[in-house]
């Protein structure tokens, strides 16, 4: 997904936020000697950060810098930082998970794959001179969802790609990546972004109201794209609410019925819906905890502040806290082999009670 610029002069990166990694990379850019805009570069970039924190965005900015023309990169009026605009620069490559469907390969960043043809049009292509300037980028996202046989396949260009070549890649956690292809790049690991800069992005970059921006940016965990994702699309925002409408009721509900959501959510072929729920029932018992501190002005669910000071007042404090660690460990079991219905089981058993 593309973000709006916060700006366009020459040398500002169009991203919000990540100063220190624009800055740190601007730098890098810096020229030097006989080669302009070589010093220091690297061959090889991870971007490591959590989903929708802009990784795939600050990897097409700076490769937009690489490509520039301008001594001072990017300058946004060249034809190469134009071309990078319209998505159109014959020397940026962008590899995307594919899934297959109806006999045809589509993106899916969910259940796609990096396969292994794919690196090998990679290796093909970056062996060809660049069209337009003096070198080639390849942006290759979500790292973390490419085959063994893509990420064996990649690790000599990795190593030793062609001086025109500099390779840009994004996964989620180090730990997801093969430590060969790590040790390979240069990490940048980009960090959620502050609240106040998610929020003031949503209001200038897409004209959000001001409540509206302030409730999306303590939602986002820092995250501007998932901001910007629920701000596009309106009709995503409902997702939270259910999740919290079922919360409630399994509060209020005894075990019989807890089983049976159990067993219909562990029945559902897409993990992601319980990985939303996870992350929506994480925040109200954060925020729970937050109300019962007295620090409301924190909380991230604050269109519901009544419904969270009812439920504050219900529960004991170490049983919030005992509540968020069952949370925190269930997703880590889900996100390794494990038994799926076992693990929504103890997650909703241990759910506390609360009748109101």
């Amino acid at each position: 997904m593309k973000l709006a610029s916060p700006h366009q002069t020459p040398g500002a990166w169009p991203v919000y936020g990540h100063t220190w990694a624009s800055e740190y990379l601007q730098r890098a850019l810096q020229p030097g000697g006989d080669a302009p805009h070589s010093a220091r570069l690297s061959h090889a970039y991870l971007f490591l950060g959590p989903p929708q924190v802009g990784k795939t965005t600050f990897a097409r900015a700076f490769a937009t810098a690489l490509l520039c023309s301008s001594p001072v990169a990017p300058c946004h009026t060249c034809r190469h930082c134009q071309l990078m605009a319209r998505d159109a620069h014959p020397d940026f490559r962008l590899l995307q998970p594919m899934a297959k469907v109806d006999k045809e390969f589509v993106v899916d960043r969910q259940k796609g794959e990096l396969r292994v043809e794919m690196a090998e049009q990679l290796i093909r292509d970056a062996a060809l001179r660049p069209l337009e300037g003096a070198r080639k980028v390849f942006l290759i996202q979500d790292m973390h969802l490419a085959n063994l046989g893509f990420a064996n396949k990649l690790l000599k260009t990795l190593e030793e790609p062609p001086p025109h070549v500099i390779l840009l890649v994004t996964a989620r956690h180090r730990a997801d990546v093969l430590p060969t292809i790590v040790s390979r790049c240069q990490v940048i690991e980009l960090r959620p972004l502050d609240q106040h800069v998610v929020r003031d992005a949503l209001q200038q970059g897409w004209q959000a109201e001001p409540g509206e921006a302030d409730l999306l940016a303590r939602l986002a965990a820092g995250r501007l794209g998932w901001a910007v994702d629920q701000l596009r699309h309106p009709e995503r925002r409902a997702e939270r609410e259910r999740h919290l409408a079922t919360l409630w009721r399994l509060m209020a509900a005894d075990r019989l019925e807890r089983l049976h959501f159990a067993g219909e959510l562990a029945g559902q072929r897409d993990n992601q819906q319980i990985f939303s729920l996870l992350e929506v029932w994480t925040g109200w018992w954060r925020d729970l905890l937050l109300t019962q501190a007295g620090a409301d002005e924190a909380c991230s669910n604050v269109d519901m502040l009544p419904r969270l000071a009812e439920h504050a007042r219900c529960l004991e404090t170490r049983t919030v806290q005992n509540y968020l660690a069952t949370l925190k460990r269930i997703e880590g079991f889900l996100r390794h082999t494990v038994n799926v219905r076992l693990a929504l089981d103890v997650l909703v058993l241990r759910l506390p009670a609360v009748r109101t």
